[in-house]
């Protein structure tokens, strides 16, 4: 491939060995704009998770095992994929004395640590990116302004905010946070932008002192003078002199972010004061939702959900009549979804998967992998929105009369699955990675597993993925309440099939204690289940959420629609 070896024809010139490209850019977002996809460019690669290491005589791309299929089938011909984190970088590079190349402002010390830390080779921070040297691009400029949440949408004033981060502080004895998660920021001062396609993030730093006296660093050109007047006490000042204003800082004690400070800043902290925790605290505010925002999510979901199972019925009406493929029908959906007002836009790319295309975990759909609905598949569609009061995340697996017995043999365990994370009993102590394995027991009977988490946070008209809680086999942390997290188990079976069921839930508080309640609203397919392998307790949990979801759409439904819902909701 061409730019591989423009790009190893500036190793000499830096006199260096390798160089290591993320997928993310300086701000660490999970969606980044396409012209900051430096992996994508190099490799091909689309998924949003992954690193390049590239050597004078060899090219190695890490993924985890969402994109295993993805990564091997995109890039395969030019790199050597390998799924994180059953082997890391540092094992390739383990009896190599290499000097590696990488961007200061693309990796933390946390990054480089755990992936290629554990090696005799040497790592050399740059102060220009390779990848940019020979990539000629037009960089779109985004010229949407930042703009507040409106009252009926925030859950809490900024001001209260703030004051929980001072109060942190001085627990902390601390003089400084530097936020550089720009949805932190986002969610500190309830503003909001659009600088990720796919998430409305507004791309910043913020410097809050213990005395209250914040900068906000960002676009200047985004920051309207009515949104100014909105904030007393915070200084909008250009990102480019972030640097600048860092330095100047000396005998100071800050907190910065293990997972979303670069290599770049934490140098320039660490020059001249001392770090006294590597965790930003907002992670853990902004996982748990107030009750108006709850309230306000509840009702994006019933929108979503009104639009997904609308769509639902018409794939399953019209895929053996017309020519529907996986680009059509996500279209289709997108359709849907845009015909309310409230709507935004998507919360992330929709895997729209029939058949074997179902089984590549985040697919997403080509010209040259366009598959058409086809009788006898299975069609797995993971979708989701931003609407002005809630972000959405939900999957549904479908029969395209189907009647495979094994099939629906796992299917069934699968939904076991999923019904077993919904009622699981919430205690004091209980973290992700004890849910985890609940999810997992019905597949793990017959021997088979998935290669990814079953359940992770939710922001509120912000990422799909959040932290720092999920249902995974290693996390730790406990469930509170007011947190939102999907619940989706699945089985892929390589050129066969893909089967996942994913619904929100989130910590509700009852008078048994903490619960999980459900916050999406679209039927489960029944043609699917073997009923017989469902117990009364399973049975109960399906028909009371189908009498709910029943109750929540039903009003937004045509006659003959109502009539299908009626169907889809009806008691097994």
């Amino acid at each position: 491939m061409e730019k591989i070896e423009k790009l190893k024809k500036i190793f000499e010139r830096e006199k260096i060995d390798g160089y290591i490209i993320p997928k993310n850019d300086e701000f660490f977002s999970e969606y980044i704009p396409d012209h900051n996809d430096r992996l994508n460019f190099i490799s091909n690669f689309t998924g949003s998770y992954g690193y390049a290491l590239i050597l004078k005589n060899k090219n190695y791309l890490f993924v985890d095992g969402r994109y295993t299929l993805q990564a091997k089938n995109q890039s395969g011909r030019f790199f050597k994929v390998i799924t994180l984190p059953d082997k890391l970088p540092s094992d390739i590079l383990k009896n190599k004395k290499l000097l590696i190349g990488f961007d200061p402002n693309f990796f933390t010390k946390r990054s480089l640590s755990i992936f290629f830390g554990k090696s005799e080779c040497k790592y050399k921070p740059l102060s220009n990116n390779l990848v940019d040297e020979i990539w000629e691009r037009k960089i779109k400029k985004n010229k949407n302004k930042f703009f507040m949440l409106p009252p009926g949408s925030m859950g809490e004033k900024h001001q209260a905010k703030i004051n929980k981060i001072i109060n942190y502080l001085k627990r902390k004895k601390s003089d400084f946070l530097f936020i550089t998660a720009s949805e932190n920021n986002a969610w500190l001062l309830n503003i909001r932008g659009r600088d990720t396609k796919y998430a409305p993030i507004p791309y910043s730093y913020i410097l809050i002192d213990k005395n209250e006296n914040i900068k906000f660093f960002c676009d200047l050109k985004k920051v309207s003078p009515i949104l100014k007047k909105c904030f007393k006490k915070v200084e909008f000042l250009d990102i480019k002199i972030c640097f600048k204003i860092l330095s100047e800082i000396k005998r100071k004690k800050f907190i910065i972010d293990k997972n979303s400070c670069s290599y770049f800043f934490e140098n320039i902290i660490n020059k001249n004061n001392k770090v006294l925790n590597f965790y930003d605290p907002i992670y853990f505010f902004k996982a748990i939702k107030k009750k108006q925002e709850i309230e306000n999510i509840k009702k994006s979901h019933i929108y979503d959900g009104v639009a997904l199972t609308k769509y639902l019925f018409w794939i399953k009406e019209n895929f053996d009549k017309k020519k529907i493929t996986e680009i059509s029908a996500s279209q289709k959906l997108f359709n849907f979804r845009k015909k309310n007002k409230k709507f935004k836009f998507l919360s992330f790319p929709t895997i729209s998967g029939t058949g074997p295309n179902g089984a590549i975990i985040h697919y997403k759909a080509t010209r040259a992998t366009n598959r058409k609905l086809k009788k006898r598949d299975i069609y797995l569609v993971d979708s989701g929105g931003q609407y002005e009061f809630g972000t959405t995340d939900v999957t549904r697996t479908i029969s395209l009369k189907n009647s495979n017995k094994r099939i629906k043999d796992i299917f069934t365990r699968v939904l076991k699955g999923h019904i077993a994370v919904a009622n699981f009993k919430i205690k004091k102590n209980t973290s992700g990675a004890e849910i985890d394995v609940a999810a997992r027991k019905y597949l793990k009977q017959i021997g088979l597993d998935y290669a990814h988490g079953t359940g992770h946070g939710v922001g509120y008209f912000l990422n799909v993925h959040e932290g720092p809680h999920a249902i995974s086999k290693k996390n730790k942390i406990n469930f509170h309440e007011g947190m939102i997290v999907s619940n989706e188990p699945g089985y892929y079976e390589k050129n066969k099939f893909g089967i996942r069921i994913e619904n929100l839930i989130y910590v509700k508080r009852d008078s048994k204690g903490n619960v999980f309640e459900n916050l999406t609203m679209v039927p489960i397919e029944k043609d699917l289940i073997i009923p017989e392998r469902l117990n009364k307790d399973e049975k109960n949990w399906l028909n009371d959420y189908h009498k709910t979801v029943y109750a929540n759409l039903v009003k937004s439904m045509s006659k003959v629609e109502a009539l299908k819902l009626k169907k889809a909701c009806s008691a097994i």
